[in-house]
């Protein structure tokens, strides 16, 4: 009895060895790897993604493999953070859910937070985004690898918006974050959390009267095709987080990590530049289409919303909302 079991335990132990018994990766060091997001194949996130699967691939000369996954193929935001904390999504472009588990990163979320893209860079590519990707990783054990630029978000309606009037009471919709939704109810509209896949029938069954959205997402989202103007509030300069799951990052070792890193910056460059060089056409080429463009004035919608800012603060990290302004000289 004593030789079958002993034979039994050899017989694991080679099989272990064979198929690789550290998650996946396989005896001869493939590592296949699994990105997920919510955009379309024609989006700039899926553009960036793609660049950074191709320098993954060139660094590790093959041995790691990257699987894109678009258009929520495994899941919304929600769903993919929490693949990240369970291991079985290893990197995903994801935003504002991330307040969810730790609430210092929810401060970024307010709109006219910062005045320009200067302020916004200043903050999130220094000392401070460093705060807050450290704690998003101990709360959550999800890691920021790099931000993404997104552009400025601005609003889509079927009505003209020039004033502050203009978006009383109008229904909007929001992601679910709720440092959007009470600044948005403080400037008078009415603030309809909802997920990124439902917007398009809302707005075609007008179940919502807006949305609010970088260019290249509105593009990319074909809001145009059901929204008749779009104006030009620049109410939050956006990002999104290149993030892995830590389960994931644990197991690599440390020549797979920098290359992780290394390919996360190329592909953060990439994405960033094609941001800056695309949005201007985007919107040409909507507004060539039909969607009419209103740039209303900005400091009243600015003043309703930064009267807001320092009661969500204090319900997050009041101290941390203050290093903020300090960092951008407010």
């Amino acid at each position: 009895m004593k030789k079958v079991l002993t034979g039994i335990l050899v017989l694991l132990f080679t099989g272990c060895m064979l198929v690789g018994c550290g998650g996946n990766k396989a005896a001869d060091g493939q590592v296949e790897l699994k990105l997920g997001h919510i955009q379309s194949e024609s989006d700039l996130w899926q553009k960036g993604a793609e660049k950074f699967k191709e320098e993954v691939e060139k660094k590790s000369n093959g041995k790691m493999k990257v699987t894109i996954y678009p258009n929520s193929t495994l899941g919304g935001d929600r769903d993919l953070a929490e693949g990240m904390q369970m291991g079985t999504v290893d990197f995903a472009l994801i935003a504002g859910v991330l307040g969810n588990f730790d609430k210092s990163i929810s401060l970024l979320e307010l709109p006219y937070l910062f005045d320009n893209h200067e302020q916004y860079d200043a903050v999130v590519n220094g000392e401070i985004g460093k705060k807050i990707s450290e704690n998003v990783l101990k709360s959550s054990g999800i890691r920021i690898l790099n931000w993404w630029d997104r552009g400025p978000r601005q609003v889509t309606s079927n009505k003209p918006i020039n004033t502050l009037d203009d978006i009383q009471g109008l229904k909007i919709r929001v992601p679910e974050i709720p440092a959007m939704v009470e600044t948005w109810r403080a400037m008078g509209a009415s603030p309809t959390p909802m997920a990124w896949s439902e917007v398009y029938t809302s707005l075609q069954q007008n179940v919502i009267d807006a949305q609010e959205n970088p260019v290249p997402f509105i593009y990319g989202g074909r809001i145009q095709e059901v929204q008749k103007y779009l104006a030009l509030t620049e109410h939050k300069y956006e990002y999104v987080t290149l993030a892995m799951s830590d389960k994931k990052w644990q197991q690599l070792t440390p020549e797979q990590q920098k290359i992780i890193q290394d390919a996360a910056q190329v592909a953060t460059e990439y994405e960033n530049k094609l941001v800056v060089e695309q949005t201007g056409r985007m919107l040409k080429e909507m507004e060539d289409g039909g969607l009419q463009v209103t740039k209303p004035d900005k400091a009243a919608f600015a003043a309703k919303a930064k009267a807001a800012h320092e009661a969500y603060a204090k319900t997050v990290d009041l101290e941390l909302y203050h290093e903020i302004l300090q960092a951008i000289g407010r």
